[in-house]
């Protein structure tokens, strides 16, 4: 790479690290640190950045690529991710706010923690207002697919909510 694209690269990563830190922390698990996993993943982007051909938004091929890192990495363990619970540490590039916003959204997020590999990915995309669309071009699933597992989603976490109060 020239130094041209890799200042663009870097400029992607630093627009995106929250984005892969969200996606990274819901597949950490005991063996994997979450910036073992981060750094993973930023080198699959590494190495695949002189390959991305526009086709698609940036946004799009980063989800994709930091969702199958982790799922790939999750596999090759053949491990099942621990359910940990957020410190203040952790979550502070997630929630920025100290209130009963951020009560909510540990809650959330622990919740997700708890649900398969395909629906973590796809109820966070949702979370990050990616439109059915993509992420149906995200996880290779049809939009009326993500429309009915999206429902299924959401149902799950509500009952997982009220066994939990």
């Amino acid at each position: 790479m020239n130094v041209n694209t890799e200042q663009e690269f870097l400029s992607v990563i630093k627009e995106y690290e929250r984005v892969i830190y969200k996606v990274c922390y819901l597949y950490t698990s005991r063996n994997a640190t979450l910036n073992d996993l981060y750094q993973d993943v930023v080198l699959n982007l590494w190495r695949a950045y002189p390959k991305f051909r526009g086709e698609c938004k940036i946004s799009t091929w980063i989800y994709r690529i930091a969702l199958n890192t982790c799922i790939s990495f999750i596999r090759k363990e053949k491990n099942v991710p621990e359910i940990v619970t957020l410190t203040p540490y952790e979550s502070e590039w997630m929630i920025e706010e100290q209130d009963s916003f951020q009560l909510m959204l540990k809650e959330l997020y622990y919740l997700i923690g708890q649900l398969g590999q395909l629906d973590k990915s796809i109820i966070l995309l949702y979370l990050e207002e990616k439109s059915y669309e993509e992420i149906s071009e995200i996880t290779g699933l049809t939009v009326t697919n993500v429309a009915t597992k999206l429902n299924r989603i959401k149902e799950k976490l509500r009952k997982m909510k009220k066994s939990n109060e």
